[in-house]
């Protein structure tokens, strides 16, 4: 047993109490030891990865109590994945937020930036069912604290909405987890597997309540139709870097899913296709109302919300058979997503914060750094749209080719390529808007229309929803540094498709390790020599 599986959670766990109590009025002190913080977990996931390649599962036993007892940290090539995709986003929105200036506008960001890794990192390690509740309440509070970093109504509101739909959500959680305890009499989940295979066929009806239950649970977290309300407000109120962390916020759902449905309730288990009989046609009619959402709407920000919506019904297509060509391809569009995500809504806020904190779409004059904010802006829309060279056109492709001998096949690809369409409409639309017809405006201030352009119906704001006063970018913070992070994102995405060929080989392991539960079993059960 090796102590290195408990230092993602243990390190944010410590660094972020002691930025509350000892730096919370000295910036720069945070500033360094939040830096440090990411970068020590980006350490550490590099060391982890390395030790998952070798295809083990690797088991951490909490105070040394043998399974299914005590607590257990569960380390294979997912988990090791989602840490190291974590730990890369994280550290580069966070120095977006440094160079941007975002983390001085509240109180304790970078201590709250810690909790929610904490919460991230336990969530993606953890064996035990009731331990993955835990950490989904850290996330949620830490989360709540980013959302209205910088306050505002318009932030407040969406956050009481974010945290109450989220609250109904893991009180959904507890009565899934008190039903499967009721009819297995275990929360580990390698332990519950085991259970669920010996369990007889006629007494499974409660226990596809509780596999139901929990599907509905992580749908809420992966906002996927029709439960994904809570998104688009909360991600197009939410700043900038907040956002973009939370682009891997909607993976922890489809990461539950993965996990349970491949190891707890595999399909040749009691509870057969249930999962794949709800979760194939509601992705895709996720994905396409996420990019009807993209084409439809006015605001950058909600661009990006809804952008994140198809995303997830795009993964989820790939993943809804649990078949290994499907969670290879999956996989692959999930670290897209993640990166290419991330990057769009840190590219949207580059654009409002040098239009005035407009992130309406209409006609503004040009604005500062507009050749390279145009640059970031229409290679984030190539990754986003899936048009080559970027990692979103093979991420599509991918899924295509796993799906091309599924019965749904003309559905899916239909669905695939047409919504595709849609998006590249919407973003060419909103490019031409941003960057090309500003250019042919008046300059003058105040001049936000083409002359005799009738204006947008409805009123529009002409300054950010946190009634935060108009101004320029900041000029004491450091703008190189909000480019360097959001380059380092699209970098990621070019990386992704220039190593696709070893990546995809990584991902195919990684899905074959996924559908051999046997696996889990012995490593955490059965092998627990110098357990108490």
């Amino acid at each position: 047993m090796t102590h290195w599986l408990i230092v993602p959670v243990l390190l944010p766990a410590l660094l972020g109490p002691l930025m509350v109590l000892w730096m919370r009025h000295d910036l720069l002190q945070q500033r360094v030891f939040g830096v440090i913080g990411s970068l020590l977990i980006l350490a550490v996931a590099l060391k982890l990865n390395t030790m998952a390649a070798d295809g083990d599962v690797h088991v951490y036993r909490l105070g040394n109590w043998p399974a299914p007892f005590g607590i257990v940290l569960m380390l294979d090539r997912l988990a090791a994945l989602m840490l190291l995709l974590t730990a890369v986003l994280a550290l580069a929105v966070q120095l977006y937020a440094i160079g941007s200036g975002w983390d001085r506008k509240g109180w304790h960001f970078h201590s709250l930036w810690l909790f929610q890794l904490m919460g991230l990192n336990g969530a993606f390690l953890t064996g035990d069912a009731f331990n993955l509740f835990v950490f989904f309440e850290i996330l949620l509070i830490a989360s709540y604290g980013l959302m209205i970093h910088g306050g505002g109504p318009m932030r407040l509101r969406a956050g009481v909405q974010y945290i109450s739909y989220n609250l109904a959500g893991s009180t959904l959680f507890l009565a899934a987890l008190g039903t499967l305890y009721a009819v297995t009499g275990t929360l580990n989940m390698a332990d519950m597997a085991e259970r669920v295979a010996m369990m007889p066929a006629e007494d499974t009806a409660l226990l596809r309540t509780g596999a139901v239950l929990l599907l509905l649970v992580f749908a809420i977290k992966a906002a996927i139709v029709p439960l994904h309300f809570w998104l688009p407000s909360t991600y197009a109120n939410a700043p900038g870097p907040v956002a973009a962390l939370f682009a891997i916020m909607t993976k922890v759902g489809v990461y539950a899913i993965i996990r349970f449905f491949t190891l707890v309730f595999p399909q040749d288990s009691v509870i057969e296709t249930i999962a794949t009989d709800l979760i194939l046609p509601t992705a895709l009619i996720t994905l396409t109302l996420g990019q009807i959402g993209v084409l439809g709407t006015r605001s950058l920000t909600r661009l990006a919300s809804f952008a994140a919506i198809a995303s997830i019904g795009t993964l989820m297509i790939a993943v809804a058979r649990f078949d290994t060509p499907g969670l290879t391809a999956g996989l692959y569009y999930l670290i897209h997503s993640t990166l290419a995500g991330g990057a769009l809504f840190l590219v949207v806020d580059l654009i409002a914060a040098r239009r005035g904190g407009d992130f309406w779409l209409r006609l503004r004059p040009a604005i500062r750094n507009t050749g390279l904010v145009s640059a970031l802006f229409f290679a984030t829309g190539i990754a986003i749209v899936g048009l080559p060279p970027l990692s979103g056109f093979l991420g599509k492709l991918m899924i295509l080719s796993a799906r091309q001998a599924d019965p749904w096949m003309p559905a899916i690809w239909s669905v695939i390529l047409v919504t595709s369409l849609i998006a590249l409409v919407a973003f060419a639309r909103a490019g031409s808007i941003l960057f090309w017809k500003s250019h042919e405006m008046d300059p003058e201030p105040g001049n936000d229309t083409d002359e005799g352009e009738p204006p947008a119906p409805g009123p529009i704001p002409t300054k950010l929803e946190t009634d935060e006063p108009i101004q320029d970018v900041d000029d004491s913070a450091a703008p190189w540094l909000s480019f360097m992070a959001t380059g380092t994102l699209l970098a990621g995405s070019v990386a992704l498709t220039l190593f696709a060929g070893p990546v995809t080989r990584y991902l195919q392991d990684t899905a074959i390790q996924l559908n051999t539960p046997e696996l889990y079993h012995e490593s955490v059960l059965r092998r627990q020599e110098g357990s108490r």
